[in-house]
C-alpha cells in the first residue's frame, strides 16, 4: 500500500507529494518524462509490505525501460501471473515488478482483468505515448483526478489536487450526498475533481499536442443469480474459495493483524488466517464508555479471540474523544459521508498500527450476500413494483421527519420504471423534500437542478453497467457492492487506515469469491427472514454457533445518544461556520437538532452535516 501522485503538463513537485506522506512513510520516488510535447511526472510514497528492499521501490520501470508504473495496493495472484513472464529477469519479488512487466507484454484491458487484488495505478507506456489510470473492480483503493483538456493531475487523495487548483465545494454534488450519504463515483464534492470509477480504465493519449481521453470498464458484468445446485456442494465450493482468498491475502514480509468485531465475518476471516499463519495473530477491537451494550462489541470480540487463540487488544472511547477528533477525521476522509462508523475506525487504526503494519478486515460480506436488514424487503419489492402509480401521491411527504425512513425508501422505490432509479430511491437516507428544506433558500433552486443533473448522470452510468437479464433481487446487491461499499465504507477505511500508515485488506472481496457469490441464485444468499445463508453454513466448519448466530450489531458508534445529550455543542459548531451557513438554512439545522433531541433518530443526517461542515474553509 502506498500513495501515488502524478501529472501531465503540471509542475508537480515533492511539495505536493509530502501532502500524502502518511500513506507511505518508508520511502519516496519521482520520475519525469518528456513525451512528445507533454511533460509527465510520476511520484510515489512507499509503505513497504512486500519486498522491503530497494528492488520494490517506485516509480518502477519495466525491464525494457519502455514503461513505468506507480501503484497503490496489493495483487495477491502476482506469483501466478509471474509464471507467464519466464523471459523476464526480475530484480526482486514485489507484485509491482510483476505488474509493470505484465502490462508491458499483454494488452492493458486483459492485464487489468487478470489482477486479483486491490489497486489504484498509473501506467505510462513511453513507447506508445499513453498514460493509463485504473482502479480495482470493487473500488477498494481510491484514485482522484483533475483534467482541464490538456493538463492532468491525479492522486490517491484529494488534498494534493485541491492544493494546486483551489477547488470549491460543488453544491449539486453536496446535495446528492445529503440523499445518498456519500459522493458516488465519478463525482466528488469538489468542483472539477473526479474519481476513477471502480473497474474503470482511463486512457490519456499523448501522441499529439492535444491530450485525447477515452474511458472504458475492464470488467464486464456477467448475468447474475443463475447458478443452482445441491446446497452442500455449493457450500463446499464457497468454502474452498473463501479459504483461498484469506490465504492469498496473508502475503506480506511484515506482521499481519485482524480488525475483529463481534460478528461472524471478521471471526471467520480470523479463524482461517490463524489456522494458516505460522504466528499467533493479533486482533483489535474498539468499544465505548458508558452504557452502550447494544453496540459495544468488545465482550463478544474477546470471546471470539479466546476461542480462536488470538492476542486481543481493545480500547474504549467516549463523546469527548469524538468531539476532539471529528474535525480531523472529516479532513482525513476528505469527502462528506453519513456513516458514523468512521469514528471507531479512526481509533481502531490508531490502536492497530502500534502493533502491526497490515490488518485483515471482514468488510465486504453484507453487500453481495444480502446481510443488511434492508435486503429482507427486496423479495416483496420485486413482486409489487407493478403497483408503481399508487404511491405517487407520497412524493410530497417527508417520511424522514416522521421516523419512517424504511417505509419511505420502500414506497419511493416502487415508483420508477427502471431498476437503477428504483435502487437509488431504495438507498437514499433522505427525501428530496428534506434536501429542499435544509438548504439555503437563496441557492435552493439552482442547487436542486444541479443535483438532478448529477443524479441522472449516475443513473445512466449504472444503466450502462447493468448485467443483462438480471433481476432486482440480485441487482440491488450488485449496485451496492460497487457504489455505497466502494465510495463510503471502503473509501473511509482506506483514508483512515492509510492516515496511520496501516494497510487494510478485504479478503471477502476476492475476485473469484465474489464472482461465485454473484452467480448464485439469491435463495442461497438471503431471503425475507435472514441473510448470508451460504456464508454462515460454511462458517460452521470454523466457528461455534454462539458466534455464527449472534444478533448482528454492526460497526457503529453511539452517536444517536451522543447527539441527543450534546445538542447545544453541536449547534455551536454549525452556527459558527459562516461558509457552511451560505449553503444551509440555519433554522432547519436547529430544527433537525431539536427533533433528534426530542426522540427522533436523525443521527445520519446530523453526522453528515458535521462532515460537510468541516470541509468548508478547509
Amino acid at each position: 500500500m502506498c500513495g501515488i501522485l502524478g501529472s501531465v503538463n503540471f509542475d508537480n513537485t515533492s511539495e505536493y507529494l509530502n501532502l500524502i506522506q502518511h500513506r507511505g512513510p518508508d520511502a519516496s520516488g519521482i520520475q519525469s518524462f518528456d513525451i512528445g510535447e507533454h511533460s509527465v511526472s510520476l511520484l510515489h510514497r512507499r509503505l513497504s509490505i512486500v519486498d522491503l528492499s530497494e528492488a520494490g521501490s517506485q516509480p518502477m520501470s519495466a525491464c525494457d525501460n519502455n514503461a513505468s508504473i506507480i501503484f497503490n495496493g496489493e495483487i495477491y495472484n502476482h506469483l501466478e501471473l509471474k509464471k507467464k513472464l519466464p523471459h523476464i529477469s526480475f530484480r526482486g519479488h514485489s507484485d509491482t515488478e510483476t505488474i509493470v512487466n505484465y502490462l508491458r507484454h499483454f494488452s492493458i484491458v486483459e492485464s487489468l482483468s487478470c489482477l486479483n487484488g486491490i489497486f489504484a495505478l498509473a501506467y505510462l507506456d513511453v513507447q506508445k505515448k499513453k498514460l493509463f489510470l485504473a482502479r480495482d473492480r470493487f473500488g477498494v483503493k481510491p484514485l482522484y483526478y483533475y483534467f482541464d483538456g490538456n493538463r492532468l493531475m491525479f492522486s490517491s487523495e484529494i488534498r494534493p489536487i485541491k492544493s494546486y487548483i483551489k477547488s470549491a465545494i460543488n453544491r449539486g454534488v453536496a446535495f446528492i450526498t445529503l440523499r445518498m450519504r456519500y459522493s458516488p463515483s465519478p463525482l466528488t464534492v469538489f468542483d472539477e475533481i473526479k474519481k476513477v470509477e471502480p473497474g474503470q480504465l482511463i486512457s490519456f493519449d499523448l501522441c499529439e499536442s492535444v491530450v485525447k481521453v477515452s474511458k472504458e470498464y475492464f470488467v464486464k458484468g456477467e448475468r447474475l443469480g443463475t447458478r443452482k445446485d445441491e446446497f452442500k456442494k455449493l457450500v463446499n465450493i464457497y468454502g474452498d474459495l473463501f479459504e483461498s482468498a484469506v490465504e492469498r491475502q496473508l502475503m506480506a514480509d511484515v506482521d499481519i493483524g485482524i480488525l475483529l468485531s463481534g460478528g461472524v465475518d471478521s471471526a471467520l476471516v480470523a479463524a482461517i488466517a490463524q489456522k494458516r499463519s505460522a504466528k499467533k495473530l493479533k486482533a483489535f477491537t474498539i468499544g465505548f464508555e458508558g452504557d452502550h451494550k447494544e453496540i459495544d462489541e468488545i465482550s463478544y470480540a474477546r470471546e471470539t479471540a479466546e476461542i480462536l487463540g488470538l492476542d486481543h487488544y481493545d480500547q474504549k472511547i467516549n463523546f469527548p474523544n469524538f468531539l476532539t477528533s471529528i474535525k480531523q477525521i472529516a479532513q482525513i476522509v476528505e469527502e462528506p459521508i453519513a456513516t458514523t462508523s468512521i469514528i471507531p475506525m479512526y481509533f481502531l487504526s490508531q490502536l492497530a498500527v502500534s502493533h502491526v503494519k497490515v490488518v485483515l478486515s471482514g468488510q465486504g460480506a453484507d453487500e453481495p450476500l444480502g446481510g443488511y436488514n434492508k435486503y429482507r424487503a427486496l423479495p416483496y419489492l420485486e413482486k409489487i413494483r407493478f403497483f408503481r402509480k399508487i404511491s405517487s401521491p407520497l412524493d410530497k411527504i417527508d417520511f424522514v421527519y416522521k421516523n419512517k425512513e424504511h417505509l419511505r425508501r420502500f414506497l419511493k422505490a416502487i415508483q420508477p420504471e427502471d431498476l437503477v432509479s428504483s435502487w437509488m430511491e431504495y438507498c437514499a437516507i433522505s427525501s428530496q423534500n428534506y434536501v429542499a428544506n435544509i438548504v439555503n433558500p437563496k441557492t435552493r433552486k439552482q442547487g436542486l437542478n444541479e443535483m438532478q443533473q448529477y443524479q441522472t448522470l449516475i443513473s445512466e452510468i449504472w444503466k450502462s453497467r447493468t448485467p443483462n437479464n438480471s433481476e432486482l433481487k440480485d441487482l440491488f446487491l450488485y449496485y451496492d457492492l460497487r457504489t455505497s461499499l466502494a465510495d463510503d465504507l471502503l473509501m473511509y477505511t482506506d483514508k483512515i487506515t492509510m492516515n496511520f500508515g496501516l494497510e487494510c485488506r478485504v479478503p471477502i472481496l476476492d475476485n473469484s469469491l465474489i464472482a461465485f457469490i454473484e452467480s448464485l441464485d439469491s435463495k442461497y444468499k438471503y431471503n425475507s427472514r435472514k441473510g448470508k445463508i451460504i456464508h454462515k453454513a460454511f462458517a460452521q466448519e470454523y466457528l461455534p454457533g454462539s458466534i455464527i448466530n449472534r444478533k448482528k450489531i454492526g460497526f457503529k458508534s453511539p452517536t444517536e445518544i451522543w447527539f441527543r445529550e450534546n445538542r447545544n455543542e453541536l449547534e455551536n459548531i454549525f452556527m459558527h461556520n459562516s461558509a457552511f451557513l451560505t449553503m444551509f438554512n440555519q433554522n432547519k439545522v436547529r430544527e433537525i437538532l431539536n427533533r433528534h433531541k426530542e426522540g427522533e433518530n436523525l443521527e445520519k443526517q446530523i453526522f453528515h452535516l458535521l462532515s460537510l461542515n468541516y470541509l468548508f474553509n478547509n
